[in-house]
């Protein structure tokens, strides 16, 4: 085991792994290892029926991290008994088969009826105390930064430990990093980057002095002096003040605020809040004022259809007709959140680019749906947060430094009441963007499902604490008590998830580009002179135009959107029905205009959520389901196909820089080196098919990952006629 500070706990071999329910002729046998990482299985027998496999550095083919765990069922055949479970627990019976329930709905499962009893109890009881730890410090990133500050000169795949941002590996051709705004530089940068003018860094929470759910440094209205922010601080659930998300070219503002608890105070405050804002915009607009607590889907909904969406997926997947599957979809409601998000985020997309008011999204903490809302608010409206460094940087500033609360949203600890999975429906609202603007987006699916993923490794520090401030506390306690010597740093440095170089070698990055992506300018010869021309709005695509003129289920609601300086003291005047109607229809007017144009990829860009076109996002909910796998078909026959063409494109440049200059054909093979794309060409006119292994789980396989009745897939004739071939939960854990 290459990772630094990982430790074998407990072992078993003669395991065999089922890689099918209705056949043991796939199975595969080997070792079943539990590490203070990760579970895995080692086996010399090759993968029956797989064609391809990505290889992630930090885990191998049958890995499972322990954060990924969910629920582990161990089962006695002959004792027709089965048990869920948790640390700490006794198992009176010697278990025959475990199963493992995984947080990416994943199921695997092994049988131990050539092992050791004894062994085989002592593995499963040995993965359920340590997939379930009780305190944080017991996760594994603690351990390894432990390891790293002890032998400095050791490194996890020959990398240092993420202090200082990483990504510029994937980040774009001129190397950018991403920011981490743990510094005041990343938000002064920011600031000038929107050019917010009017707005500043404050520093008043260095140290954490006022919030230990703020960051140490955001940004404030200019107005605002910090004697203002730490009087009015007291007022705001958490201590935690306004913060400023992102400016508008127009100069209006977006900016994040959670709820005034001081009842007597909160008129006064919230008028000089409002003020504020409105000073640093340039025409001192209006502030407008949403309140997503009565807008949005709650976090409760939010978790209940994700367990429904995940019951859908694992256990009773097209049970019958496909008619009925689309019907239980629609009932987990998961589908009508995203929709929810999108069409709310669209709105206020709106009032800022059209109204030029700026908006203020108001959450009893302001920390969990004003992550989701501000971000995707700030994906339609900014083309830089579409390319990777960018949509990185955004996270960062949203989410990890905005004190959303991964450890227990996530569930790291296994025992949070508070699980919810925000970050996944915001990685879906962003899959949605993705699918209806494919040219718009520097990134693929594959990334953000990797990304997705990322969340549950728990050497990465990114999303594992509920703010800064935890991360600083926690590992300076730990520090202290492993006698680390921390010198001027605030806290351990926790390796960063944007270093991909810890788990992707640069080839296998590559999956991250998108090849449909149209940059902000494109090389251009033109008489043998290579030039460069910026792209104007592309009449990319008639179905990204027209929308039904009555936009019952489209983006307008008919909830009234009219702009005011401050919601709690506005007076409701006589004609407020018709100015409401009015801004309803202005609205309306706004995306019918909008949807009729040419789309400009490098502008605002507006969800369609209407009907149909909100879908499952398939490859991160199917990617382990053999028979919902398509091979040689799904979007990757279209990726690849495009890829081709773009390394050809790339290629023909190359070509003709190198007539130009009439270098020498050996420089020229050097440059074929850097393609950057995945798939490439072998020469113009490459005519070869797609390979063998694409499949629509790509760059995922679903073999040996048990959900399903066969590994083979079903007959479309027995798909149609309503074949029931799906097991429930109950079914696969009893049978042999």
């Amino acid at each position: 085991f290459s990772i630094l500070g990982e430790i074998v706990v407990n072992e078993v071999n003669f395991v065999r792994k089922c890689i099918a329910t209705d056949t043991s002729q796939y199975d595969l046998w080997g070792k079943l290892v539990c590490t203070n990482f990760k579970i895995s299985f080692i086996t010399d027998d090759p993968m029956p029926l797989q064609k391809f496999h990505y290889k992630n550095l930090l885990l191998g083919e049958h890995d499972v991290p322990l954060t990924c765990i969910e629920q582990i069922v161990t089962v006695n055949d002959t004792k027709r008994k089965q048990k869920v479970l948790g640390p700490n627990q006794k198992l009176k019976f010697n278990p025959t088969e475990l199963i493992i329930y995984c947080k990416d709905f994943r199921i695997v499962r092994f049988r131990f009826d050539e092992a050791g009893p004894e062994s085989a109890k002592k593995v499963c009881l040995a993965i359920a105390h340590y997939s379930q730890p009780t305190d944080l410090q017991l996760l594994f990133a603690f351990e390894y930064v432990g390891e790293i500050y002890h032998n400095p000169a050791k490194k996890v795949n020959g990398i240092d430990p993420g202090g200082g941002g990483g990504g510029s590996s994937i980040g774009s051709a001129s190397g950018q990093q991403t920011p981490l705004f743990e510094t005041y530089s990343d938000w002064d940068r920011e600031i000038k980057r929107t050019g917010a003018s009017e707005w500043r860094v404050c520093s008043v929470n260095e140290g954490y002095m006022i919030s230990t759910c703020l960051p140490e440094y955001f940004v404030v209205p200019s107005s605002l002096a910090d004697q203002d922010l730490k009087l009015y601080s007291y007022s705001f659930i958490g201590r935690r003040m306004p913060l400023w998300s992102w400016n508008h070219p127009n100069g209006s503002a977006l900016v994040r605020m959670a709820n005034i608890k001081d009842v007597l105070q909160q008129r006064r405050i919230d008028q000089r809040i409002c003020n504020a804002i409105t000073r640093s915009h340039p025409q001192r607009n209006d502030v407008y004022k949403s309140d997503l607590d009565k807008c949005l889907p709650s976090i409760q909904e939010i978790q209940a259809a994700h367990i429904k969406l995940k019951q859908l997926c694992v256990n009773e997947p097209f049970e019958e007709t496909e008619e009925k599957w689309l019907s239980s979809l629609e009932n987990t409601h998961w589908l009508e959140h995203i929709r929810s998000f999108l069409k709310h985020s669209a709105e206020l997309v709106y009032m800022m680019e059209c109204k030029h008011v700026s908006v203020v999204l108001q959450e009893e903490e302001g920390r969990d749906l004003s992550c989701l809302a501000a971000s995707l608010i700030q994906v339609m409206l900014d083309p830089y947060f579409r390319t990777i460094v960018g949509f990185q940087s955004l996270i960062q500033k949203e989410w990890v430094m905005a004190g959303y609360q991964f450890l227990d949203r996530c569930n790291h600890l296994k025992r949070s009441d508070k699980e919810s999975p925000l970050f996944l429906m915001f990685l879906d609202c962003v899959w949605q963007l993705l699918e209806q603007y494919p040219a718009a987006f520097e990134f693929s699916e594959t990334y953000l499902t990797i990304l997705y993923d990322s969340a549950r490794i728990s050497l990465f520090g990114t999303f594992l604490f509920n703010c800064p401030h935890q991360r600083v506390k926690e590992s300076t306690e730990f520090a202290i008590s492993k006698n680390i010597q921390l010198g001027d740093e605030k806290g351990l440095r926790f390796p960063c998830v944007w270093d991909w170089s810890l788990q992707f070698t640069s080839r296998d990055r590559l999956l991250f580009h998108n090849p449909l992506y149209i940059g902000k300018s494109a090389p251009c010869v033109h008489n043998g002179a290579v030039k460069t021309f910026k792209r104007s709005k592309k009449n990319y695509s008639s179905t990204l135009r027209g929308v039904p003129p009555a936009l019952k289920n489209g983006i307008i609601s008919e909830q009234e959107f009219l702009p005011r300086r401050n919601s709690l003291i506005l007076k409701l005047k006589p004609d407020f029905l018709q100015q409401a109607e009015s801004q309803s229809n202005s609205m309306e007017q706004y995306f019918r205009d909008w949807f009729a144009k040419p789309v400009d990829l490098h502008g605002v860009i507006l969800p369609h959520v209407s009907g149909t076109q909100i879908k499952l996002w398939k490859l991160c909910y199917f990617r382990w389901v053999p028979e919902a796998q398509i091979n040689h078909g799904g979007f990757i026959t279209a990726f690849h196909r495009v890829s081709l063409l773009a390394d050809e494109v790339d290629m023909l440049n190359r070509n003709l820089r190198q007539y130009k200059s009439n270098s020498s054909l050996q420089g020229n093979c050097s440059e074929l080196d850097h393609s950057r794309m995945y798939f490439r060409a072998n020469g113009l006119n490459d005519t070869s098919g797609a390979p063998d292994f694409l499949s629509s789980s790509f760059p995922f396989s679903p073999i040996g990952n048990l959900c399903r009745r066969s590994i083979l897939g079903t007959p479309l004739s027995k798909f149609l006629s309503g074949a029931k071939i799906w097991l429930s939960t109950e079914t696969l854990a009893n049978e042999d």
